[in-house]
């Protein structure tokens, strides 16, 4: 995308605004006619403070988003035998995230609406270190899962609203900040999974205490976004109906190709992160690898996406289309589960390595919801539309899996039926990545 065109992304939704972006579609400005000047974008006139602050909340809150399901991986065998799961439970406890995060991030909207983002990400939070609280005191399945649900729940609004807390704090910084963003996300992910069963060991209370640490971090966040709860003035205000007309805002966005496509890909890329997160490590322990190197691999995993997550937004936010990025990962994605499935002992490192590149589908996506609307209110309805049903399309994908590993006994039919989803990810992530707007579609 060039560096003009991140302007147009940014323009609050006034109907003076929506006004004359219709009618600059419409026809060209004649020389007798000049275009009127342009409003500044909405986060250009906040203090420094403020922006520092929501920087360090973003930070904060994206190292929270990933603890509560990666820590669970590497003690999976841990916590089955401790809970007595079978291996469609644990498949069903892989689904919880993706199941949470669609159901409660359908009313992210709603809620930043009524009481701003920063209050929502920042009851996000204490819903995380609630849930991560609670987990280790669960004496049954049901008590797990149900805690699980609610640090869950946190994580779903933050998740559907941090890139709308991006456009609203850094519009003219949101390849840069997607990227920080998106590398503090990998890198939380990357530690929860690496720590959690040497934390486990060296505290010697078992596998509650291993998770249960994760709710400090979680509790940190909390007193970051409390000085922004009472921010209310994000891009998410009403419109006119004039301006709503002008810009789409009165469509439904079920009426969007690439709102749909957008989902699609977001769900199947989902669906392969949550499978590498949820089952690697067993996939590595069934090998013969160990607990403890299972965990390292899947950390490697996660913390490829630190530096590719800080770059890749920013080469996805100077391209015109995204589709090739998306083919590129797609490739990865095959080759890492192509080893997993032939030989998962001989070269794991390579494995976790190839399957670390292509989970950086998840940043790239997340650059791609904030490029395809041209208001922050559009951000708000295509991150949550693209989220939250792609969150429900990558429910049955560890579901399955656990279910055909414990049918067949082995792990090549799972694998297989992952290789078989990359080409609809990937035919669906060129289509989202084309340059057009969903407002044009409405």
């Amino acid at each position: 995308m060039r560096d003009d065109e991140s302007l147009t992304l940014d323009l609050p939704a006034t109907p003076h605004t929506a006004a004359t972006q219709a009618a600059t579609q419409a026809a060209p400005h004649s020389a007798s006619q000049p275009a009127p000047p342009q409003p500044a974008a909405p986060g250009a006139g906040l203090p420094r403070w403020v922006r520092v602050l929501a920087l360090a909340g973003l930070v904060l809150a994206a190292v929270n988003l990933r603890p509560a399901v990666t820590s669970l991986g590497p003690l999976m065998t841990e916590v089955r035998d401790g809970l007595g799961m079978n291996g469609t439970m644990a498949g069903l406890l892989t689904s919880v995230p993706a199941a949470c995060f669609a159901l409660f991030g359908f009313a992210a909207p709603r809620l930043a609406r009524r009481y701003g983002p920063g209050a929502v990400v920042c009851a996000g939070m204490a819903l995380i270190t609630g849930g991560l609280l609670l987990r280790p005191f669960a004496g049954g399945t049901p008590a797990f899962l149900a805690a699980s649900a609610l640090a869950l729940a946190g994580i779903a609004v933050s998740n559907v609203l941090m890139p709308v807390i991006v456009k609203r704090y850094f519009p003219d910084r949101m390849g840069a900040v997607t990227g920080v963003y998106s590398m503090a996300l990998s890198l939380g992910t990357a530690v929860a999974a690496a720590v959690s069963v040497p934390l486990t060991h060296a505290m010697g209370h078992g596998w509650r205490l291993g998770l249960g640490v994760w709710a400090v971090p979680a509790a940190l966040a909390v007193l970051v976004w409390l000085p922004l709860v009472r921010d209310r003035s994000a891009a998410t205000a009403p419109v006119s109906t004039s301006a709503a007309a002008a810009t789409g805002e009165n469509g439904r966005i079920t009426r969007s190709r690439t709102a749909w496509t957008m989902a699609a890909f977001f769900g199947l890329q989902g669906t392969a992160a949550y499978v590498t997160m949820g089952w690697m490590p067993q996939i590595f322990r069934d090998a013969g690898i160990s607990a403890g190197q299972a965990g390292l691999l899947l950390a490697v995993t996660m913390v490829m996406g630190v530096p590719l997550s800080f770059v890749l937004p920013q080469v996805a936010a100077r391209m015109r289309s995204q589709g090739p990025i998306v083919v590129v990962l797609g490739a990865f994605q095959v080759a890492g589960f192509a080893g997993l499935w032939a030989a998962p002992a001989a070269a794991p490192w390579a494995w976790a390595l190839l399957l670390g590149v292509a989970n950086c589908a998840f940043p790239l996506v997340l650059t791609m919801i904030g490029m395809r609307s041209r208001t922050g209110a559009g951000v708000v309805r295509l991150s949550a539309f693209a989220q939250s049903t792609g969150y429900l399309i990558s429910i049955p994908g560890p579901i399955l899996v656990g279910a055909l590993n414990q049918s067949s006994g082995g792990w090549g039919l799972p694998i297989a039926l992952m290789l078989a989803l990359v080409v609809p990810q990937v035919l669906c992530g060129v289509l989202a990545g084309r340059n057009r707007y969903i407002e044009d579609e409405l």
